[in-house]
């Protein structure tokens, strides 16, 4: 059993017929996936996934403004003042639960773009000659630094996503949002384009992180990042209807022949993506108060329009059936057909901006809202 572990998780690096066999397992059969990267693009995904912070601080050096993360950061702050507003608003919980989750909002740690202290990859040998041990070494000091945190201080600041990384996430346990560099860049953010597209697209992903402090798994930590109950039992009551709701809509979705979705798998995402799409409509509203932009129209398109045209065009992809079958068996996150679909059917700004009529697909009588 170790060996074949052993061999499993070395035989993309080893000798050509291991690394075939690896392919057509976890890449062809499990996942459809018609032919096998170029080898250029193994080793970048290696390197990035072994030496992060060292390929991340070449590509912040060669490849990223500063001025993004300034734009970003302005960005977030906006979000977290529109969440703040719409707990404050919130008809069905009490306020003595609205201030633990105001205090859980406050207490957020921003990591956006890149660490102010980049890691040193202390005792890793890299040599020309020999890839296995090159892998041997970076992961044995990976190793090593997670085992020096025992009985240390937990660092807030310290990055556990790699710099090019496209993607970001929200950590329950430090209460932070992470936003590497790699995932400001379009389609997700182009410092170029006005305030309607930049918030469709990177400030619904930034509203998404938020929103998962708050969704059915991030909801049961505190502000420090303590797994603790800080609300009442009435109004978890409520917040548990309003996800079910969430479950039920989603469970509804056909994705491949008759394999439904699974709503309580997906429930978590789902929270985000509505809670998300919300928040950044609401910090694009005051931003354009602000500037004096509200009724700006560019290309024949609204701001709402421009906005919610935005959040579509960044999830645009291809996927394989064989691949839909397995992330619908596995991932917490939708497909991305129903992530935009499942989201914009319950949203009356949606409706309003493209002058949807009752009874139409994107119109829902019993829109599910949790925040």
């Amino acid at each position: 059993y170790l060996k074949w572990h052993l061999i499993r998780a070395n035989a993309p690096y080893l000798s050509a017929p291991l690394v075939q066999e690896d392919y057509e397992f976890e890449r062809l059969y499990l996942n459809g996936q018609r032919e096998i990267e170029t080898r250029w693009k193994r080793c970048v995904t290696t390197t990035d996934r072994l030496l992060g912070q060292a390929l991340g601080r070449v590509y912040v050096e060669q490849n990223f403004n500063a001025s993004s993360k300034q734009r970003t950061l302005e960005m977030v702050v906006l979000e977290e003042q529109a969440l703040a507003e719409d707990i404050r608003n919130l008809s069905w919980m009490t306020a003595e639960t609205k201030a633990q989750a105001l205090a859980k909002l406050k207490a957020v740690t921003n990591k956006i773009a890149y660490p102010d202290k980049w890691l040193e990859y202390d005792g890793v040998k890299i040599q020309r000659e020999n890839l296995v041990d090159n892998i041997t070494s970076a992961r044995a000091f990976d190793v090593r630094r997670r085992l020096a945190k025992i009985g240390k201080p937990v660092d807030k600041m310290e990055w556990e996503i790699t710099t090019p990384t496209v993607n970001a996430y929200y950590s329950w346990q430090d209460n932070s949002i992470n936003f590497p560099a790699g995932v400001l860049q379009a389609p997700f953010f182009d410092p170029a384009k006005d305030d309607a597209v930049s918030f469709g697209a990177i400030g619904w992903l930034i509203g998404h992180e938020l929103t998962h402090g708050f969704d059915d798994q991030g909801s049961k930590f505190d502000a420090h990042g303590n797994l603790t109950n800080w609300w009442t039992q009435a109004d978890r009551d409520e917040f548990d209807k309003r996800t079910s709701c969430l479950v039920d809509q989603y469970q509804q979705y056909v994705v491949v022949d008759d394999l439904h979705l699974n709503g309580r798998l997906t429930l978590g995402e789902n929270t985000a993506d509505h809670g998300g799409i919300r928040i950044a409509l609401a910090a694009m509203h005051k931003a354009a108060a602000a500037k004096g932009t509200s009724g700006q129209k560019i290309d024949g398109f609204t701001q709402d329009q421009r906005f919610f045209i935005s959040f579509a065009q960044q999830w645009c992809s291809n996927s394989t059936p064989e691949r839909l079958r397995v992330v619908t068996k596995v991932d917490p996150h939708s497909p991305v057909r129903y992530r935009t679909l499942g989201t914009l059917r319950d949203l009356p700004d949606f409706a309003q901006a493209f002058s949807c009529k009752p009874g139409q697909k994107m119109v829902t009588e019993n829109a599910c809202r949790v925040w």
